[in-house]
């Protein structure tokens, strides 16, 4: 339990971020990409477990081309008893879809999803780790015209 709740101290500091796309081999969408942005934190209350959200925005750009697109997204963090959940409010707060939730990994201090997420045959699964200037969440999305990996890079100020 003490990697989520170093993790979930760690997330109102966050004000940055950067990602990275790769389409493996499998893929039929060919969305290898750099993205990069900043992040804007929220929480419900002051309560020390309320639910954080993640107010992303940014730019992002394909691989071997120079026009960005932006982007928005809003993610929302909750700390449960065991584990770190984490859900998407692309369509607002009451429509949230839960992506996974983050549990403390067999070994090492990494958290890791207890369970993929599936939506319709895709499969999505996540790992997160601490680092020095604050963490990583690497994505993976498997399914029959899927097959990418996308790397978070999520920084304090």
């Amino acid at each position: 339990m003490t990697s989520i709740i170093r993790v979930r101290a760690l997330l109102p500091t966050i004000t940055r971020l950067k990602f990275s796309s790769r389409s493996g081999s499998a893929s039929q969408c060919e969305w290898s990409g750099e993205g990069y942005g900043s992040v804007t934190v929220s929480e419900d209350d002051q309560a020390r477990c309320a639910p954080l959200r993640f107010h992303e925005q940014g730019h992002f750009a394909l691989a071997g081309q120079s026009r960005e697109v932006a982007f928005r997204n809003v993610y929302r963090w909750e700390l449960a008893e065991d584990r770190l959940r984490l859900f998407h409010e692309r369509r607002g707060r009451e429509a949230a879809v839960w992506l996974f939730d983050l549990v403390e990994a067999k070994h090492g201090s990494a958290l890791v999803a207890a369970e993929a997420h599936l939506c319709g045959e895709d499969r999505y699964t996540a790992r997160l780790e601490v680092n020095a200037d604050g963490f990583a969440l690497d994505w993976r999305i498997q399914g029959p015209r899927k097959d990418e990996s996308i790397a978070y890079r999520y920084f304090v100020s």
